[in-house]
């Protein structure tokens, strides 16, 4: 250990929603622990990703509800909509979060140190201040990466943050173009589609593989294609991109698909072909710590293959998401510590959503997927057209799906879009965490009238026994 340097029982690299909550797991175990952040607490998700997007969604979904005020017996004429007040609010969100962050850390005695970590060993980090000259060593027994992911470039397409975009700029626009070229038709892509369309901005969506939200229940896929088509979204599949310029401030996009090239015209381009591992850590390659296509390789434990330095969330691997890197945290310290939680980060076990309107959510296997692996399948599903509750909202567009083992009845899939699907995928989750069959859905009294009772229905459409439909 060198002189002056502070020491630590864990350092973790990342202020992320991985980071900070396996900061807080590891305080609560005892440990003392650093906390290094090169920019704002909450990392990429709250204050660039899953936060802002939901308030912009949020007020895009108040706005279209508006829209509909007369089904409700509601006059609201001459509708305002200032989309620069709603990322306003978006980035005061945000900001209120990551100072919540702060006061959780100074609650667990976390220490947070700001600059860019570099790993001089496997024991050592020095932190490098944002004038890039300061300079303060630690120390620590363990190491934990959580540096996140960042927006996935195309090698043919030039980010210039004014006309061509990432994720990033998309939210921060003083004003909704009046056109926008949206590449990629993952989840990111969607809920950019609708948030953009609320506001009068004519959407085009370019997608290479056949489908959009392309690793959902292709039924469910279908249907998210139907409505957002209906709300006046192109979307075109099986569309790759050969060439994106920009003249006069205005993109073009020149696409083909099966042999035919076409170019589209668009005030912005906005890339979201997903997201990149930030695998760059300063002294990773010098350590020798295994990455494979951009990934951090672990263990079962959350270890690399250099003892005492951990990784978790999106660093290694897919699904990337906020909530699987929080769960990896937590399992990671508590590894640590030889706490052992039976495995339980399986990615069968780890929800999907997706909240544009309406809301696609999912948890384990797909219709084709349980094929696929051998399984013989029961499959129930109810639609929202016959729920009360979702009469009631005037929410009575999307279904219910479950998945099941034909011979045990066990819960192998749920896939859910509509009003609220981001909410009810939580029984979903429960279900097959447990191990739950139909039967034992069924048995559960879901209150009435809500709109999870469409999950118990459709149990009962899979055993063959539906009573409202």
């Amino acid at each position: 250990m060198r002189q002056g340097e502070r020491t630590f029982d864990l350092a973790v690299i990342g202020a992320g929603p991985g980071g900070y909550v396996a900061s807080i797991r590891a305080a609560q175990l005892g440990m003392q622990v650093a906390l290094v952040e090169r920019d704002r607490l909450g990392g990429v998700c709250l204050n660039w990703g899953c936060i802002p997007t939901k308030v912009l969604l949020q007020s895009a979904h108040t706005l279209a509800l508006m829209r509909r005020a007369g089904e409700f017996g509601i006059s609201a004429d001459n509708l305002v909509a200032d989309f620069g007040i709603a990322v306003k609010r978006s980035r005061e969100k945000a900001e209120r979060l990551s100072k919540g962050i702060e006061f959780l850390m100074r609650k667990n005695k976390v220490a947070l140190f700001s600059g860019e970590a570099r790993l001089m060993s496997a024991k050592e980090l020095e932190i490098a201040g944002g004038d890039g000259k300061t300079r303060e060593m630690l120390h620590a027994e363990r190491i934990l990466l959580a540096t996140g992911s960042r927006p996935r470039l195309l090698p043919n397409v030039t980010i210039d943050g004014k006309v061509v975009l990432t994720s990033t700029e998309a939210m921060l626009l003083n004003r909704a173009p009046v056109s926008m070229i949206i590449i990629g038709a993952g989840a990111i892509g969607m809920e950019f589609a609708d948030i953009y369309r609320a506001y009068g901005t004519a959407v085009t969506v370019i997608e290479l593989l056949p489908t959009i939200l392309p690793y959902e229940d292709e039924e469910i896929a279908a249907l998210l294609r139907r409505a957002l088509t209906k709300k006046g979204i192109t979307i075109l599949t099986n569309t790759s991109v050969e060439q994106v310029t920009v003249e006069a401030g205005q993109a073009r996009v020149r696409v083909s698909s099966n042999g035919q090239s076409q170019e589209l015209l668009g005030e912005t381009v906005l890339v979201a072909v997903g997201r990149a591992p930030n695998s760059d850590v300063g002294g990773l390659q010098e350590l020798g710590v295994a990455i494979k296509n951009g990934f951090v390789v672990v263990d079962e434990r959350m270890e690399s293959s250099v003892a005492g330095i951990y990784a978790i969330g999106d660093l290694i691997g897919a699904p990337l998401l906020a909530h699987k890197a929080s769960h990896d945290g937590i399992r990671a310290v508590e590894q640590m510590v030889g706490l052992d939680d039976g495995g339980s980060g399986a990615v069968a076990k780890i929800p999907s959503c997706t909240y544009c309107h309406p809301q696609v959510a999912s948890i384990g296997l797909t219709e084709a997927k349980a094929k696929a692996m051998g399984h013989s399948i029961r499959v129930g599903r109810f639609p929202f057209s016959a729920s009360g509750m979702a009469m009631a909202l005037g929410e009575t567009e999307g279904v219910v799906k479950v998945i099941a083992d034909a011979t045990h009845d066990e819960i192998l899939g749920v896939h859910i879009i509509g009003a609220q699907a981001t909410e009810l995928i939580a029984e979903a989750g429960l279900a097959i965490s447990m191990e739950a069959t139909l039967e034992e859905i069924v048995g559960s009294i879901h209150a009435h009238p809500t709109l999870a009772e469409a999950m118990g229905e459709a149990a009962l459409a899979a055993l063959g026994r539906p009573i409202h439909m």
